[in-house]
Formats: C-alpha cells, sequence, structure tokens
C-alpha cells in the first residue's frame, strides 16, 4: 500500500526548509558585512587628438511641382423614387386556446 504524509510530517518538513533557508541568509549576510573591496587604482586619462570636423555638401534642393488641378465632378441628376405596388397585409390569426392545466395537490400542500 502507498504510505501517505500525514499534517504533522509535512509540518515539520517544512518548519525544517524554512530554518535550512533562513540560516543561509544570515551566513551570507554577515560575509557581505565583513568583506572588503580592494582599491582599485586610478589611471590617468589618455588624451585623445580632436580632429577636425568634416565639411559636408550643401544639400540638394528639390524642384517644387504645381498642384495638379482635378477635373469637376461629374453632374448626376436626381432620379425619382420609385412606386412600388400595394402589398396588401395578411389578417392576423387566431391564437389557439389551450385547456388550462390542472394542479398538482402537492403544490397545494407544500408550504
Amino acid at each position: 500500500m502507498a504510505s501517505h504524509l500525514n499534517s504533522s510530517n509535512l509540518f515539520a518538513l517544512l518548519l525544517t526548509a524554512l530554518l535550512f533557508i533562513s540560516r543561509n541568509g544570515v551566513v551570507g549576510s554577515r560575509q557581505l558585512l565583513e568583506k572588503t573591496e580592494p582599491e582599485i587604482p586610478e589611471f590617468p586619462k589618455p588624451n585623445i587628438p580632436e580632429f577636425p570636423k568634416p565639411e559636408f555638401p550643401p544639400l540638394p534642393t528639390i524642384p517644387t511641382f504645381p498642384k495638379p488641378e482635378l477635373p469637376p465632378f461629374p453632374f448626376i441628376p436626381n432620379l425619382p423614387k420609385p412606386e412600388f405596388p400595394f402589398v396588401p397585409h395578411a389578417p392576423a390569426l387566431q391564437k389557439p386556446e389551450v385547456p388550462k392545466q390542472p394542479e398538482s395537490p402537492h403544490s397545494a400542500s407544500s408550504p
């Protein structure tokens, strides 16, 4: 048969894991506090000669074109509204009478 962990074993395992995690954090922070960084010597900055700025040729000019003139919009005549033939409406149909459903004796006695 398979054995299952009950809640007390699970709690003990969780508590042990938390203790190990917290102990590692304390040791790590202590090492950070005690550790000293080595001194980095300052080196002299090298002198970089300045180069002359290059001279670029002037930008070419783009010719401007005249705005094109569009032809006038063609005239569309107003068309008369079409006349449709009269469609007679169908008379309303009568709904069939449905007999009333008898009440159940169980629904009358329910509170």
